[in-house]
């Protein structure tokens, strides 16, 4: 789920993973059987562990050993930002706007 054991343990320091719900150390060894939730940015994946790997591998290895449980994603409804405008381009060489220009492009976008 992490990129690296760094972030994974930072994670678990942080108390952005959990163990059946309780915090653990990043020490602590997996079982199966045991359901791990994590919160990764806005997305919460919760995964059972149905069987161990003796070595280091890819995601793809890993996947086929673990249940994911977790609930679909919401659908977000986002407000646009207050400070976005529309990205206007200039011709290259144009120079600085001038306050022309700059009430034009204010008129355009509608500030």
């Amino acid at each position: 789920m992490y990129k690296s054991r760094t972030l994974a343990s930072e994670a678990i320091k942080g108390g952005k993973v959990k163990l059946n719900g309780d915090n653990f150390k990043p020490s602590h060894e997996v079982k199966i059987g045991e359901r791990y939730s994590m919160t990764i940015g806005d997305t919460k994946k919760i995964i059972e562990v149905t069987a161990l790997i003796e070595k280091r591998g890819s995601f793809e290895v890993a996947k086929a050993h673990y249940t994911d449980h977790s609930p679909p994603p919401e659908k977000k409804d986002y407000m646009p930002s207050a400070f976005f405008k529309v990205n206007i381009k200039r011709d290259k060489g144009a120079g600085r706007p001038t306050k022309k220009d700059r009430r034009d492009l204010e008129d355009f976008g509608g500030a």
